[in-house]
């Protein structure tokens, strides 16, 4: 057993998130660490809504209501739609907790007493008509390097460089399209050159990574400049340092504080569980592992920044240093990146309808339905395309007539037939044969989900569901009447092929699995599932939800033979067949 780091990416709590969102970094994170955890290792999986930033601010005042007001509202409202979709998550938390305040301003004062943060004059992009700091991702310009026309104050999308907002070619502000004016303002730096060595050396050191996300990430090493953490701002973690803590206009920068999360994330997770040292075993141990989900626009942030934050912390750039109060941290083992999900042809856009958000979606259709879209046809090494023709015809083809099917029918014969889990005769050669190709996808499952290879994975599962259902029909059980132990042994290796089969497919669809499991005969919990609990802020009473849960329980990777005789009870369908008609009713609403 080995304990490891699941670091999910935090979602902005600007508004509800759509289904693109989840495929990034919510589906997968999830079915790596129900896997791991039925594997037998130890894991902690962490994120929490990401609430700072002057986007938070712009939105609220435009809402007439206070950043507090905003994040609180947007925190629920996606904590439900992540607990919806069976997301088993240790702790998701907030950034707006104490305990995170205190984590983020540890981590800065050491990087400040090692050298690696430093104070510089620049400009600041300010707006005209508001006299407030336009936030570098709501400035829009041509690219200086590549010429993209729509690159932004922060970094480019097209080429992947690095920019400040006063860089760009004709900036204009995405708020109002006014030109932005831009004046002298001090600010703090993370001292990115001197951790550029240190961080060649460590990615030159990583194995098994997605060959875009290693390559975009030495790319991004070869040119590094100093980052601001600091803006101009009324909302965030105070900067704490002697005559800038108690400023009202001078705030952490969220992309610092929003990573560092992970941490604090940890941290909150012990102090919660009584054991306030605990978070040291992902963190401190060599033998650990940690991995990193995000969408691909979040790379530069988990596989350069963070690290960067990281060995700074250590005191292990260019100018040393040592470690502060929580000692030597550990840097990530892999930074797993999904790419994009577009909607019928089109990018995700809110603002122009294309768009359904993750509970409208639930509202009608199950959680595993879009589980399994994802996983098998997600955004996992390729930008995809989600289109309701598709996710009806893997939801009707493949869950209900492939896997839904092969449950319904063999566990309805069986009940109907026996009332129970029949007592096989001597078993075939074909018997044997099935029963052995079925234990061999535990390895093969699951060595491509460790190796975050689940569209292989789950791919191969439902090969195997396939070669089930071949044997049920070449065997043809309900010709056997007349010979009731060759149909009992027929509908007994089918039925230990499902169990099989439901164990595989646990990571992906948690939900379904505890049902088959139940309509198996079985008892307690097979796939635990999240749950919300309205927690008190460890250090200033303010409440809010959380998702947490005990995943010490349930099913493990492995084989479990079937108990014989264990009663039967006709089954009712596991998974919904759609009706055709719901793609001219979703496609309506896109253009409604």
């Amino acid at each position: 057993m080995s304990h490891v780091l699941a670091a999910v990416a935090w979602p902005y709590a600007n508004g509800p998130r759509h289904i693109g969102h989840v495929s990034g970094f919510g589906v997968p994170s999830d079915v790596f660490s129900r896997y791991m955890r039925m594997a037998g290792h130890d894991v902690l999986m962490v994120s929490g809504t990401d609430e700072h930033g002057t986007p938070i601010q712009v939105q609220a005042d435009a809402e007439g209501v206070t950043p507090r007001e905003l994040v609180d509202r947007y925190n629920r409202v996606i904590v439900e739609d992540l607990h919806g979709l069976g997301l088993s998550y240790d702790l998701f938390t907030r950034t707006t907790t104490r305990n995170h305040y205190a984590v983020v301003q540890e981590m800065f004062e050491t990087l400040y007493r090692n050298g690696y943060i430093v104070a510089k004059t620049t400009l600041g992009a300010i707006s005209p008509s508001t006299g407030r700091t336009l936030p570098d991702r709501y400035i829009e310009g041509t690219c200086p390097i590549c010429g993209y026309d729509s690159a932004r104050g922060d970094q480019c999308d097209n080429c992947g460089n690095q920019l400040d907002p006063e860089q760009l070619v004709d900036p204009r502000s995405k708020i109002n399209g006014e030109t932005p004016e831009f004046v002298e303002t001090e600010h703090f730096f993370l001292d990115l050159p001197a951790l550029a060595d240190a961080l060649n050396k460590w990615l030159d050191s990583r194995e098994g990574w997605r060959p875009n996300v290693l390559r975009f990430s030495k790319n991004l090493v070869e040119d590094l400049h100093p980052r601001a953490i600091t803006r101009d701002l009324e909302w965030g973690v105070p900067v704490p340092l002697e005559g800038w803590r108690d400023r009202n206009d001078k705030r952490i920068y969220v992309w610092f504080d929003a990573v560092i999360g992970y941490l604090s994330a940890s941290i909150e997770w012990a102090r919660r569980s009584g054991k306030p040292d605990a978070w040291r075993q992902w963190w401190q141990d060599p033998e650990a592992r940690q991995y990193y989900f995000m969408g691909k626009d979040n790379i530069v942030f988990h596989s350069v920044i963070w690290p960067a934050i990281l060995l700074g912390y250590n005191g292990e750039g260019s100018r040393d240093g040592k470690p502060g109060t929580f000692g030597r941290l550990e840097l990530p083992t892999e930074v797993v990146s999904s790419e994009y999900l577009t909607m019928e042809g089109r990018k995700f856009s809110s603002s122009r309808r294309v768009v359904i958000y993750v509970r409208d979606f639930l509202a009608r259709y199950d959680a595993d339905a879009l589980r399994y879209f994802i996983a098998v046809a997600g955004p996992e090494s390729n930008d995809t395309d989600f289109t309701w023709a598709e996710f009806l015809r893997r939801n009707n083809d493949e869950l209900v007539a492939g896997w839904g099917n092969l449950v319904n029918r063999s566990i309805s014969m069986a009940a109907k037939n026996f009332g129970e889990i029949p007592t096989p005769g001597p078993l075939t050669e074909a018997d044997e044969a099935l029963l052995a190709t079925v234990r061999a996808g535990f390895e093969s499952v699951g060595a491509l989900v460790s190796k975050h290879r689940q569209k292989a994975a789950i791919g191969e599962a439902m090969r195997l569901v396939a070669e089930v259902n071949k044997y049920m029909s070449e065997s043809a059980p309900w010709k056997l009447k007349e010979d009731k132990e060759r149909m009992g042994t027929i509908l007994y290796v089918t039925l230990q092929a499902i169990s099989h089969l439901n164990t595989m497919l646990t990571p992906f669809l948690p939900h379904a699995a505890q049902r088959i499991h139940e309509l198996l005969g079985g008892t307690g919990v097979h796939a635990p599932m999240p749950s919300i609990v309205e927690v008190e802020d460890l250090d200033d009473g303010n409440t809010y939800p959380i998702l947490t849960g005990d995943y010490t329980v349930g099913a493990r990777w492995e084989p479990v033979e079937l108990p014989t005789g264990r009663p039967l009870a006709a089954p009712t369908p596991v998974f919904r067949k759609l009706d055709p008609s719901i793609i001219e009713e979703e496609l309506a609403r896109l253009t409604s």
